[in-house]
């Protein structure tokens, strides 16, 4: 199916206006939150909400009646739990979102840094029992980083819950975040009746429904000062909201979207995203206070989404996604112009020229052939080897966006083939989960020593990685785990280790770009080796090299 947006859809046909119209109505945007915080049922009642999808739980696609959820992957399927980002986009009142979803675990939360790279927005997911929770503040150190906007959504409301002042006084001193209350909450748990809308002055009090938030919800809406709204309520919520809202009239900030913008003040919604409590509300909220697609920093300067010669740089790649075709799939975010089908452009690493052909609109594993995309848009491109993370491709004057770093993974291991007949699919395998960036890739010095090494910030990833390697490869695998925990590149290569002569209770390895990392029992083990070599210069990062 082919997809095209209609020039009379446009204020106007001239290539500008199209455009900055195109820009301007787009909202990109991550979710961030820690593991079963219910991210991804939140992301299902925004597509409900978006209409991307007809009713959530059975999560069938709008235009193609098939199965696309969130979770495509088998094991997370199996596990209930998010591994991989997806990518899904919906309009919503004359707005084209680009959800970024993903992973909450934080055995992938490599994934999660590389996808908050792509993203213009975060959303961040606030279990209201359990408040702000680690993975949740590693993520959020990230996005303010970035100074990416960050949205609150406190969710579970339905639920037994921490007071919503005690959740608002926690973003405001852990994370020293300014706090906007847009949506507060009428009652907590089995007396969770539903929210006051500030924005708009509006009560909107919810009903449960036998579809258990599988479809909209139908809401009564009035008034914040409708007289009804005391007969409707226990006395004791009819006094509390009294009290809550007095109180947040005197010492909530002013709405301020310029700090919005700059990640220094959060807007804060109340709901339950089981129940479709809040979750419209937010939606259209959302698409008031969030950014547009915004510039991008390159070796060039800063690049506007409006720059009309197209660029963009690869966040992800992921193999498999249609096992029956053994694809290889990069993601692409668009960062200005108009992308369109079949254009040839520089692949700025490589200086070489490449068609841009079979471009897809992804729905998680779902595809549709997309013939133009625009600044905040994200397009698969099939991946037959050329690309690599944080690769950038462009017309025009050849320009370069950062780099994607590598993180210190904290777990290794040999992985080792249990069916020698099966080496060509066992390497095909481990290139290609490489290169998607499933795992790090590590190899000895030692030529004796042929298995890869398996490098990983949680013990879940090795799970995932066999159980790829076994589902989409059929080749079975066994695990010789190492004992070590830290790694770094060595600042000045091969060049400077040799220099410095022999480390104790080290082990040399090298990347995937033939560069050497120092593996360490512990921080105790680095530390020792750099007090008896303050020569040696160390990184717990490495960008790809130029």
């Amino acid at each position: 199916m082919q997809l095209e947006i209609q020039p009379e859809q446009t204020q106007s046909n001239s290539p500008d206006d199209r455009l900055n119209w195109e820009v301007n109505r787009r909202r990109n945007f991550a979710i961030i939150s820690h593991p079963d915080a219910g991210k991804t049922t939140l992301t299902e009642k925004l597509l409900l909400y978006g209409g991307a999808i007809q009713e959530a739980g059975a999560v069938k696609a709008k235009r193609a009646q098939r199965s696309a959820t969130s979770d495509w992957m088998a094991m997370e399927q199996q596990r209930g739990i998010s591994i991989t980002s997806t990518v899904l986009q919906f309009e919503y009142q004359q707005h084209l979102l680009n959800l970024l979803d993903t992973p909450g675990h934080q055995d992938f939360s490599e994934d999660t840094y590389r996808t908050l790279a792509a993203a213009d927005n975060a959303v961040m997911l606030i279990d209201a029992a359990k408040g702000l929770e680690t993975q949740t503040r590693k993520l959020f150190e990230v996005c303010r980083m970035r100074q990416l906007p960050i949205f609150t959504f406190i969710n579970k409301l339905d639920r037994p819950s921490l007071s919503p002042l005690e959740l608002i006084d926690e973003i405001e001193q852990e994370l020293g975040l300014s706090t906007y209350v847009v949506n507060w909450p009428i009652g907590t748990g089995d007396r969770f009746r539903g929210v006051v809308d500030r924005r708009q002055q509006k009560i909107h009090l919810f009903e449960k429904t036998a579809s258990h938030g599988s479809k909209k919800v139908t809401d009564t809406i009035m008034s914040v000062d409708d007289p009804r709204l005391k007969s409707l309520l226990e006395a004791d919520l009819y006094q509390q909201l009294q009290d809550d809202l007095e109180l947040l009239d005197g010492v909530s900030p002013e709405l301020d979207l310029e700090a919005i913008h700059h990640g220094q003040l959060t807007p804060v919604f109340f709901g339950s995203a089981m129940n479709n409590f809040g979750v419209e509300l937010f939606l259209e909220a959302f698409l008031d206070y969030a950014i547009a697609p915004a510039p991008h920093e390159s070796d060039q300067g800063e690049i506007a989404p409006t720059y009309p010669e197209f660029s963009g740089f690869v966040f992800k790649l992921q193999a498999n996604m249609d096992p029956k075709h053994r694809d290889r799939v990069a993601f692409l975010r668009v960062c200005s112009g108009q992308f369109e089908k079949d254009m040839v452009v520089t692949h700025t690493r490589t200086g070489k020229t490449i068609r841009l052909s079979r471009p897809q609109k992804l729905f998680a594993q779902d595809r549709e052939t997309v013939e133009v995309a625009y600044a905040g848009d994200v397009v698969g491109l099939n991946n037959p080897g050329s690309f690599a993370i944080g690769d950038t491709v462009c017309m025009g004057k050849p320009i370069r966006y950062p780099e994607i770093p590598s993180f210190s993974p904290e777990l290794f291991a040999f992985l080792k083939n249990a069916d020698p007949t099966k080496y060509k699919n066992f390497n095909k395998g481990v290139s290609e989960l490489q290169e998607e960036g499933a795992v790090q890739i590590l190899n000895s010095t030692d030529e004796s020593k042929r298995d890869p090494i398996l490098a990983a910030v949680g013990q879940l990833q090795f799970e995932v990685v066999q159980f790829r390697l076994s589902n989409e490869y059929g080749v079975e695998t066994r695990l010789e785990i190492l004992p070590y925990s830290v790694a770094r590149w060595v600042v000045g290569g091969w060049e400077t280790l040799e220099k410095v002569g022999r480390l104790f209770n080290t082990f040399i390895a090298k990347d995937r770009w033939g560069r050497p990392v120092l593996l360490f029992n512990n921080q105790w083990n680095l530390d020792q080796n750099l007090a008896d070599h303050p020569e040696l210069k160390v990184s717990p990062i490495a960008l790809p090299p130029s």
